[in-house]
Parts: structure tokens; sequence; C-alpha cells
């Protein structure tokens, strides 16, 4: 079952990186004005920047599973790290593919702490206890 969700999570990894890509302009609205004067990157850099830690993250959790459990608090570091451009995209009610209404980029909020339970969950190869 961890396997499964660790390919899911991988799958959707990888996409989502991959669209920062191919639809930067669109992930643009998520990046909150703080963090360019933070980064001293532009948005574009961000989005960019995003994507590719998360394409990073997904090539990781297939192809090097020694690393499974650090790539999976990596993973769910990420999660916790792009929250705030979440709330900045629920509070200035701007949409984006999937999140174009306020009751959806508000569940978005919510699935975050989900993102990072499931990455470390995924990860986390537990021993069977025997009985």
């Amino acid at each position: 079952m961890r396997a499964v969700a660790r390919w899911i999570l991988a799958i959707a990894l990888g996409a989502i990186g991959v669209m920062h890509f191919t639809s930067t302009r669109g992930f643009r609205v998520v990046v909150p004005d703080w963090a360019v004067e933070l980064t001293k990157l532009d948005k574009n850099d961000i989005v960019l920047a995003s994507g590719a830690a998360e394409i990073a993250l997904s090539a990781g959790l297939i192809a090097l599973p020694r690393e499974r459990r650090r790539i999976g608090w990596a993973t769910a570091a990420f999660f916790v790290a792009v929250l705030p451009g979440n709330i900045h995209q629920w509070q200035t009610r701007r949409s984006t593919p999937g999140l174009d209404t306020d009751a959806r980029r508000l569940g978005r909020l919510f699935l975050q702490p989900v993102l990072v339970l499931w990455a470390l969950w995924a990860t986390n190869d537990v021993p069977a206890r025997r009985r």
C-alpha cells in the first residue's frame, strides 16, 4: 500500500513540476510579493525553481529507494514551504487551473497537511510486526 501511495505521489509531483515549466504564467499568481523580495528572484524564477524541486523530489522517490525516508522528509518540507503561496492565492482570490473558486482555494489549504502526512507515511517503511 505504501509503495502505491509513493508512486502516486511521485507521479503527481512530477506532473505538477512539469506544469510549472509549461504553464509558468498560471503559477505566478501563487507567488507572494514578499517571496520575490526575500529571494531576490522574480516570480517566473520562483515558479521554475519550485517546479524543478518537484521534479527532483519525484525522481528521487522513484530512483533512490535507499534514500526514501530522507526524500520523504524533504517532500514534506517542500509542502510546508509552499503553503504560504497557497495562503496568498486564497487571500488574493486569484485563480489557477482547478483552483478557480473560493471554496476550492480554501480546500487546497486543508489538503496541504494531508500531503505532508502522505509524504511521510508513504516513505516510512516500517517493518511488519510479528504476531
